[in-house]
């Protein structure tokens, strides 16, 4: 199955005063797993072409006095994303910057017969004009993105690292 769009909700209690958000989910045919080991999968491990994608996104805004993300061999991070809060159902990463700040939501619910829908939710919340020029420009990307890292879940593990 692939990942698909789904209507996110606002206000979030993750990130009171987000002003954007988005909603991916996918239902997961696979072993039971948590939120935690879900984000883990989904954005701990990004295909080649997501992570030369960052890399690049990360020399733009570099400059501009952006964040790039935390060191990916820190073990309290999943991926380049610090983890504020986490349950078996519900895992929030995120970061706080001068031009915005964001959420990412991992959701694991159970779903018909024995599978798990996992949902992938983004929130924004833009602190000034920079901070919505650069949303404007990161959302095509982002909706590429976010739906190929939630797509992993349902691929075999050796696929992943590619």
């Amino acid at each position: 199955m692939k990942p698909r769009s789904v209507a996110a909700r606002l206000p979030n209690v993750c990130l009171p005063g987000a002003d954007w958000a988005d909603c991916y989910e996918l239902l997961h045919l696979g072993e039971r797993i948590t939120a935690h080991e879900a984000a883990r999968r989904a954005l701990g491990s990004a295909p080649r072409w997501v992570r030369k994608l960052l890399a690049l996104r990360n020399r733009i805004v570099a400059p501009l006095g952006l964040k790039a993300g935390a060191p990916f061999a820190d073990a309290s991070l999943i991926g380049a994303f610090p983890i504020p809060t986490g349950s078996d159902r519900e895992i929030v990463l995120g970061l706080d910057d001068r031009h915005l700040d964001f959420r990412i939501v991992v959701e694991v619910r159970d779903g018909p017969a024995d599978s798990q829908v996992i949902g992938i939710t983004t929130l924004v919340r833009r602190r000034n004009l920079f901070g919505y020029f650069y949303l404007a420009a990161v959302t095509p990307f982002h909706k590429a993105i976010v739906p190929a890292l939630l797509a992993q879940l349902n691929e075999p593990a050796q696929s992943i690292l590619n």
